[in-house]
């Protein structure tokens, strides 16, 4: 990743997280860069030699209320059982500290969370490495765990104060989406925006018809790509909550499928996956077959976040692919669309 940013941009990442580490204690620890999308994520070394996650938060995407839920709902996760990074506190307690405004950033919030051993489960883009027989025990497990999440979530007291974002039909679809304006943002051509408002305008409609309840509905990762689920000796682990919310658990089955549509085994991975989440909550064949309306609805996600994001490389032309994606999934809606 740190290859492919500006030279400016790496050199202003890296000393925004030396100045973060300075409230954990950390002197003479130099953070490696590891990803930087949401948040600039960088590998720290803990004063008794254990590696962390650093991550400097975007600024002006969460407030310092929605940091401290998704905390909260991590450490929730941990303590039901699930393999999710834990918060590291500073000396004096604190799990979220406050970076003032520089000349290359606005004012932001920083925290360093535990590392979890494994590696990704894939890269987008990039074909699995796993055998065919590896990627059927991994999408059960992954599933599984789904699965486990959504019923620990739905046992789950929120505490007061809580507060994360809504992947609900505002989020996806309205005005203001959770992502941005899929629909006339920058870099599309007058084709794809006609067809994605028309395709906009056809998904609000579904979703506004569905009797209520009929989709499952709760707290959701919201991003469970592959990057974002490492493989272990175990099993696999979730990371990356910083765009857990409040949103249909299809959304979440959708995201993890999504990226592998092209791959030789994907009928076997996706009912692997349906199976290992059946096998720890209930799933409905009426609901599933709504599965492809959440995977166009992803698909659009991609487009705005993109579109926002002009300075990651090729932004401009990933812009443009995922709104042919987008509107290529839409001919696999259903015939009630």
């Amino acid at each position: 990743m740190a290859e492919h940013l500006p030279q400016h941009l790496l050199l202003a990442l890296e000393a925004r997280a030396l100045e973060a580490i300075t409230h954990w204690g950390l002197a003479d620890v130099r953070p490696e860069l590891l990803k930087y999308r949401e948040n600039a994520v960088f590998r720290v070394t803990l004063a008794d030699g254990e590696p962390a996650a650093l991550r400097l938060h975007r600024p002006g995407y969460h407030d310092e209320a929605a940091l401290r839920s998704e905390l909260q709902w991590m450490t929730a996760l941990g303590d039901g059982g699930l393999t999710v990074p834990s918060a590291i506190a500073t000396p004096d307690g604190r799990l979220l500290v406050h970076l003032d405004p520089t000349d290359d950033f606005g004012a932001q919030h920083a925290d360093i969370v535990s590392w979890l051993d494994g590696s990704p489960f894939g890269e987008s883009g990039v074909p699995l490495a796993h055998s065919g027989e590896r990627q059927i025990v991994l999408f059960h497990a992954l599933g599984a765990m789904m699965a486990d999440m959504h019923n620990l979530a739905d046992r789950w007291s929120a505490p007061s104060g809580f507060k994360r974002p809504a992947w609900d039909i505002a989020g996806l679809l309205g005005e203001r989406p959770v992502w941005g304006r899929f629909w006339d943002c920058e870099g599309l051509s007058v084709e794809q925006r006609c067809g994605l408002g028309i395709l906009r305008d056809r998904l609000r409609s579904i979703l506004e018809n569905v009797p209520a309840g009929e989709f499952d509905y709760g707290l959701v990762h919201a991003d469970l790509v592959r990057e974002n689920v490492l493989v272990c000796d175990d099993g696999v682990a979730f990371i990356d909550f910083d765009d857990a919310g409040f949103g249909f658990r299809l959304f979440d089955i959708a995201t993890a499928l999504l990226k592998n549509r092209n791959e030789p085994a994907y009928e076997a991975i996706e009912r692997a996956l349906i199976e290992g989440y059946r096998s720890k909550r209930p799933l409905t064949d009426p609901a599933l077959s709504a599965l492809p309306i959440f995977m166009a609805l992803r698909s659009l996600t991609y487009i705005g976040w993109f579109a926002a994001r002009p300075e990651l490389p090729d932004a401009e032309a990933r812009v443009r692919r995922y709104a042919d994606e987008a509107l290529l999934l839409a001919q696999a809606l259903p015939v009630l669309a």
